[in-house]
């Protein structure tokens, strides 16, 4: 199945893409706790993080939703035909640990057209998933797209 170019009528139901895999770096978590001001000692205290559930620090939640996010980019369609990220609905399921590598399984779920946006609405079922294929995270995207211009003839 060859990658959509990001109009709306590209898209149809059912349509199943897989993004690359990222690799979860320490510099990821140290970066995203920066950038956010999320210093929860969770994900920034080795010597804290080992006294917990997890025995180690785990990536923020939403780091791996924003990679999640960066992947599906990666992909083509996700660029200058996007008009508007809608919103998203999103479980977080299992941590994500450094040196966990995660990629993307993204199914088109509903279209549908938006003709006075000049687009239409994609719904995109995420899940996120680590090296060992358990799922980490999944969620819905809506996501409004232009769409194709009139042929002119």
């Amino acid at each position: 199945m060859s990658t959509p170019s990001g109009y709306f009528e590209d898209f149809a139901e059912g349509m199943v893409f897989h993004t690359a895999g990222r690799t979860i770096s320490e510099a990821d978590i140290v970066n995203f706790a920066g950038l956010s001001g999320d210093y929860n000692p969770i994900h920034t205290n080795a010597t804290y993080a080992a006294g917990t559930m997890f025995g180690q620090r785990v990536a923020h939640g939403l780091l791996g939703l924003s990679i999640a996010s960066g992947l599906a980019t990666q992909l083509g369609f996700m660029g200058d035909k996007v008009e508007a990220f809608l919103d998203l609905e999103w479980k977080f399921r299992q941590p994500v640990f450094i040196g966990d590598t995660i990629h993307a399984e993204i199914k088109i779920g509903e279209t549908k057209a938006a003709r006075r946006l000049g687009g239409g609405i994609v719904s995109f079922e995420i899940n996120l998933l680590n090296q060992d294929d358990k799922q980490v995270g999944r969620g819905v995207w809506r996501v409004l797209f232009k769409s194709k211009p009139e042929e002119r003839g």
